[in-house]
């Protein structure tokens, strides 16, 4: 208690009580403001309610008479407190430890499964639209509970800057799994009628051609709804009733025609700007604002930029003995320096490791850092971020020119 403090407010008498939480015997101090300037009323209370001494001292012997109370082990009530709501808390953790389920997501193996990370996964029947498998792809720990996720049928919203990787993580999960995948970006000119399906006229017959939506939930496919911060509201409105779990699709238009999804069917979206990415809206022109309803409908995670170790493993596990592990260590850092300026807005583009695997493999081929970094990095930013990007790099590498 910082009485000093308390001697200010004037209007409230009682500054603290104290008492021995392990000797009841022990009573109990009360200490207050005294009705005399700049003293304090001490009293010591009894179990049974007596009091047993009633004093005023100053605030010298106020602070003695704290000390000898806290070498005795006397507390402050409000302090009591806390202890017992910090026990509070440990043993709703020690609650948790013990009921929280460790069984793994319940898979269907009748066509057999695929280990991903640390879950297993059922695999898909495959076909022309399965991702092709990246090699050198790294699912890092971090994405364990996105794969827990996705064999439990929830709807998964990847949030991140760009080039993190939000879309590969999903695409190499399918990859892995055998399990075709449909992709829907939200670029602006992406209609109601290209999500969800239109009537056309063939060979002079009218028909019905179904949107990504409905094929995807028809067929058991997974659906990536890319950059939704840019979707169109009709298009969100028609994803929420889908969101719901065993959400089914109404096509109003097709005569109030009801989609039911295929249990193979997964719903994924990747946002750049929403949820506690949307501090960086503005380097994100046009993106919209989501409400908490929808948010709320979704799991979602938040991707970030891989480690630098992580990046150099990646470098490594694609470029094997080319790259050696001082050069992966350093491009990674290369890459790390850039994106840490683009989140400051020093840089107007991101650096994804996409950009970083391409100008990787033309180096090796030329040999030279910055020739390569020509139509891999400088030529796809502005002059004023090319410069920037050659300063980073040059802090690095000792170029020859």
């Amino acid at each position: 208690m910082n009485v000093r403090a308390d001697n200010q407010v004037q209007d409230r008498s009682l500054i603290g009580i104290y008492h021995h939480p392990t000797d009841v015997s022990a009573g109990r101090w009360s200490v207050s403001c005294s009705e005399r300037p700049h003293l304090y009323r001490i009293q010591h209370r009894r179990t049974n309610g007596d009091t047993h001494i009633d004093t005023v001292v100053d605030l010298d012997n106020l602070e003695a008479k704290l000390q000898k109370w806290h070498r005795e082990g006397f507390v402050h009530q409000e302090r009591a407190k806390d202890n017992a709501e910090l026990a509070d808390r440990s043993t709703f953790m020690n609650d948790l430890r013990a009921s929280a389920t460790t069984d793994p997501a319940i898979v269907d193996s009748s066509i057999g499964t695929a280990r991903v990370g640390c879950v297993v996964m059922a695999l898909g029947t495959g076909g022309p639209l399965v991702p092709p498998m990246n090699p050198a792809y790294l699912f890092a720990t971090r994405s364990d509970n996105v794969f827990l996720d996705i064999a439990e049928n929830r709807r998964i919203l990847l949030i991140g800057h760009t080039g993190t990787g939000k879309t590969s993580l999903i695409e190499q999960v399918a990859a892995h799994t055998n399990q075709g995948v449909l992709r829907s970006n939200m670029n602006g000119q992406t209609t109601v009628g290209d999500f969800v399906g239109f009537w056309t006229v063939k060979g002079g017959e009218t028909i019905w051609v179904d949107g990504v939506l409905p094929t995807a939930m028809r067929e058991g496919l997974w659906l990536i709804v890319d950059e939704i911060d840019f979707a169109e509201p009709a298009i969100l409105a028609v994803l929420t009733a889908v969101l719901e779990p065993g959400g089914r699709l109404l096509l109003k238009e097709k005569g109030n025609e009801i989609v039911a999804p295929h249990p193979s069917f997964r719903l994924f979206a990747t946002a750049n700007a929403v949820g506690s990415m949307g501090q960086y809206r503005h380097l994100y022109q046009g993106a919209n604002l989501m409400n908490e309803a929808f948010l709320d409908r979704w799991r979602v995670y938040h991707i970030d930029y891989l480690s630098r170790d992580d990046e150099a493993q990646v470098l490594q596990r694609t470029f094997g003995a080319r790259v050696s592990t001082a050069m992966a260590q350093t491009l990674a850092s290369i890459a790390a320096e850039c994106r840490e300026a683009f989140t400051r807005e020093d840089l107007g583009s991101a650096f994804s490791t996409r950009r970083l695997l391409d100008w990787t493999e033309l180096m090796l081929r030329t040999r030279d850092p910055e020739t390569a970094a020509g139509p891999t990095i400088y030529s796809k930013v502005s002059a004023e971020d090319a410069a920037f990007i050659r300063s980073i790099i040059q802090h690095h590498i000792a170029l020859d020119r």
